[in-house]
């Protein structure tokens, strides 16, 4: 791969720590920093990783510099923060769910630095994360692109330049519609399937090879028979991303049926008590349409 890669991570979230640590393993990762100090501290004590305590002194150290936080606001904070520490050429790389304008606002500032951005965004929740199976979708230079592509492979086997800066949040809007979709159908089919008084595991065993089968079907369905919700995607998270998709989709003059639904069940579960949980919590909602009939 040539020289030395120096690979600086901030976020260490549900899905920023796993990607950080398959950094680590492929030999790239210099030093971590996340707003919570405690976090960092202790991956850098498990792999061996400096804690830095700014992103401009990690951005001081890092050839490339990987951003991963929650919200539109949160990014544009540490790409300030990043920016009297950034060495020209520097490649920052954010994998944060945020809307295609803010991904652009970020490129235009660190460009002030010579420093360039690919907005990639990931999917293939934590399971994909931890496992390095991530699917990255990219905007950006292709020339960057090419000089990142290496490093980027580290937490996926696919990884896409979809267009320019920007392109990689449209794709993750993109492909957070169809997870909301496919929850829905997931838990709809699971609650109908509950009521027929059907045998739920070996049933997901069985339908998990057929047609209508998906990542969702698979690995959270299961959680709806259990009846337990550990947080992989949060509500509150999806519900964040499917309104940026909501305002992106109103440029166009188009309202979103599936976001507009999904929107209106993530707010009575948030109401409820379960934005924490993971998505699959929609089948609460599922098992009510049938509470008079069972």
């Amino acid at each position: 791969m040539g020289p030395a890669m120096n690979v600086g991570f901030i976020g260490l979230g549900a899905m920023g720590q796993h990607m950080a640590r398959n950094l680590h393993r492929a030999g790239m990762l210099t030093g971590v920093w996340n707003r919570t100090p405690s976090r960092s501290a202790v991956l850098a004590a498990e792999t061996g990783c400096k804690a830095y305590d700014s992103p401009a002194t990690l951005a001081a150290d890092c050839d490339f510099v990987f951003t991963c936080v929650s919200a539109d606001d949160d990014l544009l904070a540490v790409i300030e923060a990043l920016l009297p520490g950034l060495r020209k050429g520097t490649i920052v790389m954010d994998c944060s769910t945020v809307a295609a304008d803010t991904a652009r606002k970020a490129a235009a500032r660190l460009a002030t630095a010579g420093a360039a951005l690919l907005d990639c965004p990931v999917s293939g929740g934590v399971e994909g994360a931890k496992n390095a199976t991530l699917a990255v979708m990219c905007g950006g230079n292709p020339d960057v692109f090419e000089r990142a592509r290496g490093v980027l492979s580290a937490l996926g086997k696919t990884v896409a330049l979809l267009g320019p800066t920007g392109a990689g949040q449209a794709a993750k809007a993109t492909n957070q519609i169809l997870c909301a979709g496919v929850i829905q159908a997931v838990a709809e089919a699971m609650a109908f399937a509950r009521a027929e008084g059907l045998p739920l595991e070996q049933l997901i065993e069985v339908l998990g090879k057929g047609a209508g089968s998906s990542w969702y079907f698979v690995h959270r369905a299961p959680f709806m028979s259990r009846g337990e919700y550990p947080a992989g995607f949060r509500v509150r998270l999806h519900e964040k991303d499917l309104r940026i998709c909501r305002d992106m989709a109103a440029r166009h003059g188009a309202t979103l049926p599936v976001v507009e639904s999904t929107l209106a069940d993530y707010q009575s579960l948030q109401e409820s008590g379960h934005g924490d949980e993971d998505i699959s919590t929609i089948f609460r909602l599922k098992t009510a349409l049938f509470a008079d009939k069972t």
